[in-house]
């Protein structure tokens, strides 16, 4: 796992649900690629024509919240997205991120979230917990993302993990 990210900012509201990011009727869907062409279909349906691998989504409280589909993490991994920045995540949303080593789920603070915008360039240095915005030459301090959980991400996911 690379310990800095680089990428633009798709930003979002609060409580951001699994249909948003991969709708129900895609959940057939076995292909991760083909996956991906539906991803934040329910909320913005350019997204897939915006995002660029490395990029993050940025949101509110409660991202990930509603039914428990393994599909949105892998929706959005395989969009570009790396990492998604959040006031706070849905429970099983974040396990499914992290178990699946699909992407990285950092939780941030009111005041990361009011200075991002849509389409800033960000670096992300997770091992240090720094955000530089490089667009508005600002960095801001996150929340360390647990040592567990880390170790989980760049094993790959939990069964990875637990081959070691």
């Amino acid at each position: 796992m690379e310990g800095i990210l680089r990428g633009r900012v798709h930003k979002y509201g609060d409580n951001v649900d699994t249909d948003s990011i991969i709708p129900g009727r895609f959940l057939k869907e076995m292909d991760p690629k083909k996956l991906a062409e539906h991803t934040m279909e329910g909320i913005d349906p350019n997204f897939v024509t915006k995002v660029k691998p490395g990029d993050f989504v940025v949101a509110g409280k409660n991202f990930g919240c509603g039914s428990s589909r393994e599909h949105a993490p892998i929706a959005l991994r395989y969009s570009g997205i790396k990492a998604v920045l959040a006031k706070s995540f849905a429970r099983i949303f974040y396990r499914n991120a992290i178990d699946g080593g699909h992407l990285i789920p950092i939780e941030i603070d009111e005041k990361i979230y009011e200075k991002l915008s849509d389409d800033d360039e960000i670096e992300v240095d997770v091992l240090k917990g720094v955000i530089r915005n490089l667009t508005k030459v600002e960095v801001y301090n996150m929340r360390p993302i647990p040592e567990l959980v880390m170790e989980i991400i760049k094993a790959g996911g939990i069964f990875m993990f637990k081959r070691r």
